[in-house]
């Protein structure tokens, strides 16, 4: 059986190892970054731990698969009536089976000035970025904000939030500045921090941050940007470091190939109750409108049915109908306290942490010979500022 699985995230490089325990598939992965991305750890790569617990080469975990061919590649355009993927390259690449995991891209909602001047980390570039701006502030311009904004108060701008105090205290001590005090603030539009988890769980986390030294603002709207203030609900916020972790759309793929796609309301993609859009085409993860889409989880449980099924139907078995399964939601909320919920179950400070540090090691094994795994989840301790130029004098 041969397999193209278009998107080198948790739900294609999932679907990409699973197939290819059978000796007798052939798997193309095509993706447009060489390296697999861990989002739940890129808010520690942003400030200050090891860029190894973020980032995996896709030729690392394929290493030992060679009936997985790996090819770096942005597809931008598919015909189904030839079953053809056209690319940016110009290439283009026959399918036969094809499975679609292209994961989100930020948007800001129209809202004037963010794409200019905020920041985010939500790629490697985006925290490059963050981090060079931190280094020429503090490092060359001998200068710190009076106050570093958060906007999105969701899993990643709470976890952002309740690290980002201890990160800018310690670049001010490695780069020799005088003490000051700095607030971090964090803005949320919704009436409350985590506004898909329970009010009970948003006290608690807002309490927690308090605890930390962020300033939490709700029920904030972002209205506009510029190179020195963020508008909130019509009032100035003074400002050179704003991160933006709120908003996500579709991958844009789908709009440019609107002719062959249905399109739920939220902007993703219809499937049956098989994960397909097209004939031959399954469409699953942050792509599919399902339940809990959005999720590394579902990516993983999406990737895990599809090729279970594909087998099935290669081997004349009856497919399985998909159901969705609501993951367990694990935030921390900084070091050694996090906050955890999965259907009645609710649980917060050290016994969450610990659950996301196995959850986390989790994540890696699904990716990862346990080996290797076990390696990448070591770096989460690891401290290291290695996109800041060589040049940096630091204390030892």
């Amino acid at each position: 059986m041969k397999v193209t699985i278009v998107g080198g995230g948790f739900g294609g490089v999932k679907a990409a190892l699973e197939l290819a325990k059978n000796q007798k598939n052939h798997v193309t992965l095509i993706s447009d970054k060489p390296d697999f991305q861990y989002y739940p750890a890129l808010y520690g790569t942003a400030t200050g731990r090891s860029h190894l617990q973020s980032w995996v080469p896709l030729g690392k975990i394929f290493a030992d698969r060679p009936n997985v061919d790996v090819i770096i590649d942005a597809v931008i355009k598919i015909d189904p009536a030839t079953k053809t993927l056209t690319a940016s390259s110009n290439r283009t690449y026959k399918y036969n089976l094809l499975i679609m995991a292209l994961g989100t891209v930020t948007t800001y909602f129209g809202i004037k000035g963010l794409d200019t001047y905020a920041y985010g980390i939500k790629s490697a570039e985006e925290i490059r970025d963050l981090k060079q701006h931190l280094y020429h502030a503090m490092f060359e311009e001998r200068s710190m904000e009076k106050q570093y904004v958060i906007v999105g108060a969701g899993p990643t701008g709470v976890e952002l939030a309740s690290a980002m105090k201890a990160y800018i205290e310690r670049l001010r001590v490695d780069y020799r500045l005088p003490k000051k005090n700095v607030r971090i603030t964090l803005i949320e539009a919704a009436p409350r921090v985590l506004p898909r988890m329970t009010e009970a769980t948003s006290r608690k986390v807002e309490r927690r941050l308090n605890k930390l030294g962020v300033h939490v603002m709700t029920n904030q709207k972002v209205e506009e940007q510029t190179a020195d203030t963020l508008v909130v609900s019509g009032k100035p916020i003074k400002s050179h470091t704003v991160i933006w972790t709120s908003g996500v759309a579709n991958s844009p793929f789908y709009q440019a190939n609107a002719e062959h796609f249905v399109f739920a309301k939220n902007g993703k993609i219809v499937v049956d109750e098989h994960l397909r859009a097209l004939k031959d085409v399954h469409v699953i993860g942050d792509n599919a409108f399902t339940p809990y889409s959005g999720l590394a989880q579902t990516a993983l449980h999406d990737a895990i049915f599809v090729a279970h099924n594909l087998e099935r139907k290669q081997v004349g078995k009856k497919r399985k109908l998909y159901s969705a399964k609501l993951p367990p939601v694990v935030v921390p909320v900084g070091e050694n306290w996090a906050v955890f919920e999965w259907h009645k179950l609710r649980l917060s400070g050290w016994t969450a942490a610990l659950l996301r540090t196995l959850a986390d090691m989790i994540g890696y094994s699904d990716i990862l010979p346990l080996g290797q795994a076990l390696g990448v989840w070591r770096a989460q301790k690891v401290k290291e500022d290695d996109y800041f130029p060589p040049t940096v004098n630091k204390i030892p």
